[in-house]
């Protein structure tokens, strides 16, 4: 877990509130600016100035509040380790810096509410994150621990990381350059390449759950979506459900589709990496079912469009990552290294243009419009089109008329 000191409470609730779908990004900036704004003259927790702008009621307040005591309750009783401070939550847990006694070193503790622990659905899942995180060891992976029990609290044990998320940073604005987005995303693959090997897909890739130690080490986190490929119960239980987050969710994982593969994670991280060098997320909406549609249906608007000092080598890789149907998309993570690793050594993406190239003659081949072409050059193909239908039509008729003359020669 990665954190650049202990985190509030007033921040912990906000994030709370989001990830649990009680309110927006977009509101809870809006309570967050204008918190800022009334603390100046009037001391108030931003938990009840989001139940008077009507974002979340007093009741969802008052659940997020105790979730947030009782994890740290829980976290305090667990055998061997010491509570040092706060340092965020998600959809489901509470996550806790603490001391692990026996070796003296700094762990993170993330604790499962008790009002998800009556829900034997969350319970496994929460249970599964450990022992998915426990079968990888990879650098660019947030090493698991432990992970049990104690005074009718779960918790998972795992490495503690000084430092950021990706999310924090654009959050606050920041709009990756070029260069060093392709250096991060080359070490998320990395992370990816090694879970994949060992059979998990983690159907959650997104700036969140990248953390950037203060060394410049990336590590990919939270396997609470990790699914074995080989899970076929797993797998036929969750078919026509959706599980992703809506801004970087596969169109396959918004589908419910059984056979989920590394593909889904590809463009997880196309979506990321869009996101980190436009500084907009691929597709928004008002709800995260509109969101989902527009990744269904909605043509991406090339990245090289909203930041113009892309690389066009760049903007062709994100979209293949990010394509509808992932036979269209790379076929591995070890594919999509390549190209990374050609862009990185200033050389084009030999690997997309393949992808490009079948994709093209596919298209042509079922009798369809070929989506690849860019907007900008769809004329310039209807003209050269055009032209070709009136050389062919003329050719034709001269060649009849040649026939003709023979004949009556």
């Amino acid at each position: 877990m990665t954190s650049t000191g202990e985190t509030s409470y007033d921040t912990m609730f906000g994030r709370m509130a989001v990830d649990q779908g009680l309110c927006t990004d977009d509101e809870l900036r809006k309570a967050i600016q204008e918190y800022k704004e009334r603390r100046k003259r009037d001391p108030l927790m931003l938990q009840d100035l989001m139940v008077e702008l009507g974002y979340i009621t007093a009741s969802q307040a008052q659940r997020l509040k105790t979730s947030i005591k009782e994890s740290k309750v829980a976290a305090q009783q667990i055998p061997g380790y010491k509570v040092l401070g706060k340092l965020g939550a998600g959809a489901m847990a509470v996550v806790y810096k603490a001391k692990q006694l026996s070796l003296n070193r700094t762990v993170a503790i993330k604790v499962l509410p008790k009002r998800f622990t009556e829900n034997p659905e969350y319970v496994q899942r929460f249970y599964k994150e450990g022992q998915a995180a426990g079968k990888l060891n990879h650098p660019n992976i947030v090493q698991a621990i432990d992970v049990g029990e104690a005074g009718g609290y779960h918790y998972f044990v795992m490495e503690y990381v000084e430092g950021k998320t990706i999310a924090d940073d654009l959050a606050n604005g920041q709009v990756f350059g070029e260069k060093e987005a392709i250096e991060m995303i080359i070490q998320v693959c990395h992370a990816l390449e090694h879970a994949h090997a060992h059979g998990l897909v983690h159907r959650d890739v997104k700036p969140k759950n990248i953390m950037i130690n203060t060394q410049g080490v990336v590590k990919l986190a939270d396997m609470g979506l990790a699914r074995e490929t080989t899970d076929i119960e797993a797998a036929q239980s969750e078919e026509g459900k959706a599980y992703g987050t809506p801004y970087y969710i596969s169109p396959e994982q918004i589908r419910g589709k059984i056979d989920i593969d590394g593909r889904a994670d590809i463009y997880g991280l196309g979506a990321t990496f869009y996101h980190m060098v436009t500084g907009k997320v691929p597709f928004t909406g008002d709800d995260s079912a509109a969101i989902m549609r527009k990744h269904l249906k909605e043509k991406l608007v090339p990245p090289d469009h909203i930041n113009t000092s892309l690389s066009a080598g760049v903007s062709e890789v994100i979209e293949i990552m990010m394509a509808k149907h992932r036979e269209d998309r790379y076929n591995n993570v070890e594919e999509l290294l390549l190209d990374l690793e050609a862009l990185r050594a200033g050389h084009p993406p030999l690997q997309a243009h393949k992808r490009f190239d079948v994709s093209v003659l596919e298209q042509l081949e079922n009798g369809d419009t070929v989506e690849a072409v860019q907007p900008e050059d769809t004329e310039e193909v209807i003209t050269r089109y055009r032209l070709y239908l009136l050389i062919l039509g003329a050719v034709s008729t001269v060649s009849v008329m040649i026939i003709v003359l023979m004949l009556v020669l």
